[in-house]
């Protein structure tokens, strides 16, 4: 029922609304637009004269493929220029084709050299991921207290992904006491974001009463809400509840998932 990995997701330096970006207006502005060739065309203009940035959006155009052939070795080249130049982006997402051997040989110890480089300097992603390494014993010997770390400076700045993380730490009472009720107050927290793991988990802390009031309503709402977004798992699990509750109150869960989803699942 429980995914104990959530998905690990490279920094993008170039997403709309926390762009920090460095270079010409002119590459932003074709991203923007998606005009993605002309991007690379203005990207790589300056990451050849060392842009740090430019080296980094360049990078991620060729570990996507966006205005360019796919190529990770090559992304693994602009990452790596940028990340030795301290860009906390670059250090993560140059740690990720380490640990997934994307234009690389895996390299465990590689990919945590460059993930505690970028943790240091506050990069929530990078702070996630380093947790997830220790969690799993990837490149450094197994330790889960140092993992909860990890997670709670990614959690605290706001990261969906870390705050699920977390909260299966308290659920599972991994490097911290047991505790269902701050499992359940992260999660929820991440199902906010539209974490759909965190939806599902919600889902099942109402269904079984752990760390909230047991409420099949509620258990079925947000299992509704994680399954319209896509999670198999949280269908048949509603599809469970269902049999426990009314009619009555399945139109009421309904109806409450449809009002989550358009309150883009803030105060639900």
């Amino acid at each position: 029922m429980k995914k104990l990995t959530a998905t690990l997701c490279l920094a993008i330096a170039v997403l709309l609304g926390s762009v920090r970006i460095g270079v010409s207006d002119d590459g932003l502005t074709a991203y923007q637009s998606g005009d993605y060739a002309t991007a690379v065309h203005e990207w790589t203009s300056l990451a050849e004269q060392g842009d740090a940035r430019a080296q980094h959006n360049l990078g991620w155009m060729y570990d996507e493929g966006q205005g360019v052939t796919q190529d990770y070795k090559t992304a693994v080249k602009w990452y790596k220029l940028a990340a030795q130049q301290g860009l906390a982006d670059a250090q993560n997402n140059l740690a990720m084709m380490y640990e997934k051997g994307k234009g690389v040989p895996k390299n465990y110890k590689t990919a945590l050299k460059w993930y505690k480089l970028a943790a240091k300097q506050g990069d929530a992603s990078a702070q996630n991921n380093l947790g997830q390494m220790y969690r799993r014993g990837q490149g450094v010997q197994q330790h889960t207290k140092t993992a909860v770390k990890w997670y709670r400076l990614a959690a605290e700045q706001g990261l969906a992904d870390a705050q699920y993380n977390l909260g299966v730490t308290y659920h599972k009472g991994d490097g911290v006491p047991q505790n269902d009720k701050t499992a359940v107050r992260w999660w929820k927290l991440a199902a906010e974001q539209g974490n759909t793991s965190a939806q599902n988990n919600l889902g099942s802390m109402y269904a079984l009463g752990k760390g909230v009031i047991k409420d099949f309503v509620y258990a079925h709402m947000w299992l509704n809400v994680a399954a319209m977004n896509g999670d198999r798992k949280s269908a048949k699990l509603r599809d469970i509840v269902s049999k426990r509750i009314t009619p009555a109150d399945i139109s009421k869960a309904q109806n409450l998932a449809r009002e989550c989803i358009l309150k883009k699942y803030r105060g639900c």
